[in-house]
């Protein structure tokens, strides 16, 4: 219909406004460096889709920290991503750290599995990335940290949860000590991001709720009807 083609473009240029312009002035890096938390033996394609969906949409540089095992696999997928093999090294917290203050933000949690050494190691680099204001985007296996111990991020208002259906009501019940309403979707997500201090939370499903604990935003726009692996870590 014609409504549906006009919300379109409304979406596009919205898109259009925060993808980096392409112009000669510009130097490598400039339009934005990305560092993906994530990664270990068995889920090495997570990575992968969240870092090079980055430099699809115009980031300039994409560094994943992952296991020492996942390392050799993610630099086979492509070679435009800088592959780190620390996130089970004992000196991760040095490796990562050097590289925050090079960064713009950080997504965490894609592959990042549920070892807990790894999850340790993933709640430091939160830790020091909130020290140095860096926009943190955690979606997957973050979230199920985040889950157990909501304080890493709570009040962290630079940082963005990006949770599915079971992650959402994971999140919601460990916070509000409630079950979610499923007929509540609007209601579900605004309190939420108010109990976490009012950081960005977005719901993913047929419609996507997106809240900062003030308003509530809902994309009803429609996507694949797929619903497999990878999906998500590119959204992220």
């Amino acid at each position: 219909s014609t409504h549906s083609v006009k919300d379109m473009e409304n979406i596009f240029q919205l898109v259009r406004n925060i993808v980096p312009t392409l112009h000669t002035k510009k130097h490598k890096g400039q339009d934005g460096k990305i560092g993906v938390i994530g990664g270990c033996q068995e889920y090495t394609g997570a990575p992968y889709f969240a870092g090079i969906s980055a430099l699809k949409v115009g980031a300039d540089l994409s560094h994943i920290f992952c296991t020492k095992d996942a390392a050799s696999v993610i630099k086979s997928y492509s070679p435009e991503l800088i592959v780190h093999p620390v996130l089970d090294s004992p000196s991760v917290l040095q490796e990562v750290e050097q590289w925050l203050p090079r960064l713009n933000t950080i997504v965490i949690g894609p592959g990042l599995g549920r070892d807990d050494k790894i999850l340790q190691n993933a709640k430091s680099i939160i830790e020091k990335s909130k020290l140095k204001g860096i926009p943190i985007v955690i979606d997957a296996d973050g979230l199920w940290l985040i889950a157990q111990q909501p304080s890493i991020i709570q009040g962290y208002q630079r940082a963005i949860l990006t949770p599915n259906f079971m992650e959402f009501s994971r999140l919601y019940e460990a916070v509000l000590r409630e079950q979610v309403d499923s007929n509540d979707h609007h209601g579900s997500v605004l309190r939420l991001s108010q109990a976490m201090g009012n950081l960005t939370i977005v719901q993913k499903g047929e419609r996507d709720f997106i809240s900062d604990g003030d308003k509530v935003l809902v994309c009803s726009h429609e996507g694949s009807s797929r619903r497999c692996g990878g999906q998500g870590d590119r959204k992220s």
